[in-house]
Parts: structure tokens; C-alpha cells; sequence
């Protein structure tokens, strides 16, 4: 299959030449003698790879490769020129150019370049596909799912992920709405196109229609050129809006006519546009309240709600804590050998966690690189809000009191859960010789 490349030169004699030089190799070439021109040939044929002069007589070949790279962030850049310069050539390279070459240069230095170019692209195309094949075969990467509510979450958000309708998310903060969303995404037939995410309650209030619908030139002060928005960026893929019940009421009137007719109008603009997008919209608020207070409208919560999916809290599934303990052991790359103890699995399942699973995320991250040993104990935790352990050095008695017996027996029988029931092992912890543990588990009838 032959390449496409754009020739972009307004060098006429030279701009020949090279067209020759790339024709004769096996390239597909379109040469442009402006800027103009070649934004015009590069919207008609979507090249390959472009070959630009950085002098050009209406545009500077830099900024044309910034607007051609808006569109086509993949395509590679090879630029050309006589007035070449360290300074120039760095400029280059951080504006996403892949070479730089001065005139004059032989057939074969440009020829190698462009070869070498479009090999790159090739790789990481093929690296998206693997990708892609990578998320499709596993599904759910990047969600632990031991609970029965969320493997239930999770088919449904797999069957929903088939389809077109929208799909509102709700759940506390730090549940994973997003990687929720993603994953919806990525099992979807959108998943070659773009999922862009949008924080709503992130952008100024002044900024907001222009973020989500665009502008157009003069629109407003500070509007110096035409703007896509987030829906227009997002076309062909997905459209995840995060924290939607924190959008103002007259946002969300026009919100309410691009879901329903996918059309967005650009501020300033006179003409509306059509955008093919799915969208995900995500809560941490209680929507009806929202509505029930005037704050959010009905209409728009029914059409964004045609597939709800909840996301229980953490503490309502502390089933999913040894997996999600386990997940963050490898992502966080901890040695093989180090694991949470008995007592402080305990410890987690019965933590409230108000910041779910992000806040589990950073206690065991926490725990990996502050470590002292193999085994992370409760202590180690740090829980906030944690209350005191009892120690031998800091005992806990509870008001109505407690017998020494009682203390006696709780201890002997957590040394022997740590000692996975080896008794010598619990002697030792317990610093007594093995006939005095012996005793004591005839005596309270621990056999």
C-alpha cells in the first residue's frame, strides 16, 4: 500500500524536485505552494506523513504543523528549511515534529527520514490495537470485583456497553466512577475512537458553555480564533461528564438539547453542529434531592439516567478489600513476599472508609514504602481515626470492666492465630516457655 505524503514548499523549483524524489521511491505525493493550500489538500486526503518548509509565504510551517497535528495528533512531521538553527530545531521537536532537515539535503537523507517516520507510526498503531485487544480480552481491567454487588455492576455495565444509550454513574467520591466509565467505553464498538473526560465542577462557571460547546472567533473578549469544544473533540467516541450535578441550571438547558438531539451550537456561532458521541454522565450528589431543591433539572436527569449504575460504597462490600489489597500490592510493584496480616485485613474491613477507594489506594501505598518487615500489621496502618490498640504498654478497659482471665485468653488466642496455630511459635510470641502455653490452653479449653 502506498503512503500519502503532503508536500508543503513554496519553493517552486525545489518543491519539484522533491515530489520527484519521493514519487520515485513509491510515494503517493500532494504538493501544496502555501499553507492555505495544503490545510485545504490535507482536509481532502488525510496523508500520511507531511513535509513541511518552515518559511512559507502565508503561514509559518510551525504553527501549520500545530493546527494539522489538533486534528491528526498521530501524523508524523518531517520539516524542512534553510535557515536552520539549534534554537529553531529544538522549537521543532517540542511542537511534536518527528525530524528536522536543513537545506540543502540529498535525496537520500529525506528519503530515510520519511521511511523511518511512518515506521514509527506504524508501531504505535499496532502498539493501540494490542491495547485495545488487551482491554477487550480482560474486560475489567483495572476493577476488582469479589462482592456479588459488583460483579452484578459489572454485567450490567457490560451489557450497557453494547449500546448507544447514555448512562448515568452515581457514588460516592473515590469509588472509581471514571474507571467505571472507561471501562463502558472500552467494550464499546466507540472503543477506536476518542473517551474524553470532562470535570464539570473543575471549570468556571464564565467557561463552561465554551468548554463543553466551543467558540467561535470574537465570540467574546479574549476569543482570538475558533475553539472546538469538548463535544466536538469527543466525535466518534465518548463524552464522560463527571460531577454533572454541579453544573449551573442554564447550562444545563442547552446540556439538555445536545443529549436529546446531539447538536451542539458554539458560542458566538449561528449555525448549530451535529456530533456523533456517547455520552457517560457521573455523580457524586443525590440527584433527586438536587431536583426536588430546584437545582437540577428533571428532564435532563431522565435523559442522562436511561442505564443508571450505582457503585456501592466500600464499606457496604468489605468483601472486595483482600482483592483490592492484593490489586494494589502488584500495581504498586511490592516484593512477592510482602502481605497484610490476618489483623490487618480485620482492621480494614471494619474502617468506615470515607475516601473508598482511593483513600485504600494511598493507605497501601503508604504501607509498602514505609514497611519495616514482610508483614504489614494493623498498626502499621494508621487508619484515621484509628483508636488505640490494646498493649501490654497501653491496655484498654472498657467501663463495665474486664477480668484478667478474659485478657489472659484474648491474647493467647490471637498468639496462636499469628502463629498459624504452631504452638511453640505462640509460646515464643507470647515470651513463655511451651508447658506454660500448654497449661494455659488446658486450662481455658483452647485445644
Amino acid at each position: 500500500m502506498k503512503h500519502t505524503v503532503l508536500l508543503i514548499d513554496d519553493d517552486d523549483s525545489l518543491r519539484r524536485v522533491t515530489e520527484y524524489n519521493l514519487s520515485s521511491h513509491g510515494f503517493s505525493v500532494i504538493a501544496a505552494s502555501s499553507g492555505k493550500e495544503g490545510l485545504a489538500l490535507f482536509a481532502d486526503h488525510s496523508p500520511d506523513l507531511l513535509v513541511s518548509d518552515v518559511k512559507l509565504g502565508d503561514i509559518n510551517g510551525l504553527d501549520l504543523m500545530e493546527t494539522i497535528k489538533a486534528d491528526a495528533p498521530d501524523i508524523p512531521v518531517i520539516i524542512i528549511t534553510a535557515f536552520g538553527s539549534i534554537e529553531m530545531a529544538v522549537k521543532a521537536m517540542h511542537k511534536g515534529a518527528f525530524n528536522f532537515i536543513t537545506k540543502p539535503f540529498d535525496r537520500d537523507t529525506l528519503i530515510l527520514s520519511c521511511e523511518k517516520a511512518l515506521e514509527l507510526k506504524g508501531l504505535r498503531s499496532r502498539s493501540r490495537m494490542l491495547a485495545h485487544e488487551v482491554d477487550r480480552l480482560t474486560g475489567t481491567r483495572g476493577i476488582v470485583s469479589a462482592s456479588s454487588a459488583m460483579k452484578e455492576l459489572l454485567e450490567t455495565a457490560s451489557r450497557a456497553a453494547g449500546s448507544e444509550a447514555t448512562v448515568l454513574i452515581s457514588g460516592e467520591s473515590g469509588t472509581g466512577k471514571e474507571v467505571l466509565a472507561r471501562l463502558i467505553h472500552n467494550n464499546s464498538p466507540r472503543k477506536d475512537g476518542p473517551m474524553v473526560a470532562v470535570n464539570c465542577a473543575a471549570i468556571p462557571t464564565t467557561l463552561i458553555e465554551s468548554e463543553l460547546f466551543g467558540h467561535v472567533k470574537g465570540a467574546f473578549t479574549g476569543a482570538v480564533k475558533d475553539r472546538k469544544g469538548h463535544f466536538t473533540t469527543a466525535s466518534g467516541g465518548t463524552l464522560f461528564l463527571d460531577e454533572i450535578g454541579e453544573l449551573a441550571v442554564d447550562v444545563q438547558v442547552k446540556l439538555l438539547r445536545a443529549v436529546q438531539e446531539r447538536q451542539v451550537q458554539p458560542v458566538g456561532a449561528e449555525q448549530s453542529r451535529s456530533v456523533d458521541i456517547r455520552i457517560i454522565a457521573a455523580t457524586n450528589l443525590d440527584l433527586q434531592d438536587r431536583i426536588a431543591s430546584g437545582d437540577f433539572r428533571e428532564d435532563l436527569y431522565y435523559r442522562l439516567s436511561v442505564i443508571p449504575l450505582f457503585i456501592p460504597p466500600l464499606r457496604e462490600r468489605p468483601e472486595d478489600i483482600p482483592a483490592l489489597v492484593t490489586h494494589f500490592l502488584k500495581k504498586y510493584h511490592a516484593p512477592a513476599d510482602v502481605r497484610f496480616s490476618k489483623d490487618a485485613l480485620d482492621a480494614l474491613s471494619a474502617y468506615h472508609w470515607p475516601g473508598n477507594i482511593r483513600e485504600m489506594q494511598n493507605i497501601v501505598e503508604r504501607c509498602i514504602i514505609l514497611r519495616s518487615g514482610r508483614k504489614i500489621e494493623a498498626g502499621d496502618l494508621n487508619l484515621p481515626g484509628q483508636q488505640a490498640q490494646s498493649s501490654p504498654l497501653n491496655p484498654v478497659i472498657p467501663d463495665e470492666g474486664i477480668s484478667l482471665e478474659e485478657v489472659e485468653k484474648a491474647y493467647v488466642t490471637k498468639a496462636l492465630e499469628k502463629a498459624g496455630q504452631n504452638r511453640s511459635e505462640a509460646a515464643r510470641l507470647l515470651k513463655i516457655p511451651r508447658h506454660v502455653l500448654l497449661y494455659r490452653l488446658e486450662k481455658y479449653g483452647l485445644h
